[in-house]
């Protein structure tokens, strides 16, 4: 799965007595801000009112609190998109639910901080471990479109390709409906996720 599809503006919220979730939340606030070039270790330390030492207790440089970003930042949208989803569902079900949760995702989160773009130049870890970790995040999404699969009721394409063609028109359909481009109404919604089913299904 391309994880970085389904990134689109988003404020994660992090309890405040946490310090380290304090410094991410500060660093995400920042890139928004000053991209990363304007982004210093102590700004961060500033934004998030802590010692610039304190830093250093949770991530060694600056690299490694860019690539803890880039993990904790994914491992939101891997929860927003599968919220209230189960394997037990019919897989339509789960399907409607997924499409659902990316488009929520997008329209009702308030005060926008890292964009998508912003999001796929964070540096990460390019290694066995971060594959992995990635796929261990997106594994219902996987599973949803291997089972479709293996019962015969989705076209024996590559999960990337299905993900492409039925679940990311939800992420740019909202961005659209956002930026005032299209007018979207609960009608068309339905309509939608039915023709993004249609595009995987086999007929």
């Amino acid at each position: 799965m391309n994880e970085h599809s389904f990134i689109i503006l988003f404020n994660i919220e992090y309890p405040m007595s946490n310090k380290k979730e304090r410094i991410l939340l500060a660093t995400e606030k920042l890139l928004a801000e000053y991209g990363f070039h304007g982004l210093s270790m102590q700004m961060v330390a500033k934004e998030a009112g802590v010692a610039a030492g304190t830093i250093y207790r949770y991530f060694e440089d600056k690299d490694d609190l860019l690539y803890q970003l880039h993990d904790h930042i994914l491992g939101y949208v891997a929860n927003k998109l599968t919220l209230n989803v189960s394997d037990e569902m019919p897989l339509k079900q789960r399907f409607r639910t997924m499409w659902l949760n990316i488009w929520n995702m997008a329209t009702r989160d308030d005060a926008p901080l890292i964009n998508r773009g912003q999001f796929e130049n964070l540096p990460r870890r390019n290694n066995h471990e971060q594959r992995l970790l990635e796929k261990k995040m997106f594994a219902q999404v996987d599973r949803l479109f291997d089972e479709g699969k293996a019962c015969g009721q989705f076209k024996d394409l590559d999960n990337e390709i299905l993900s492409v063609l039925s679940l990311e028109p939800s992420s740019c359909l909202a961005r659209k409906h956002m930026k005032g481009l299209v007018t979207v109404t609960d009608e068309a919604i339905d309509a939608t996720i039915d023709a993004c089913w249609d595009a995987i299904t086999k007929h």
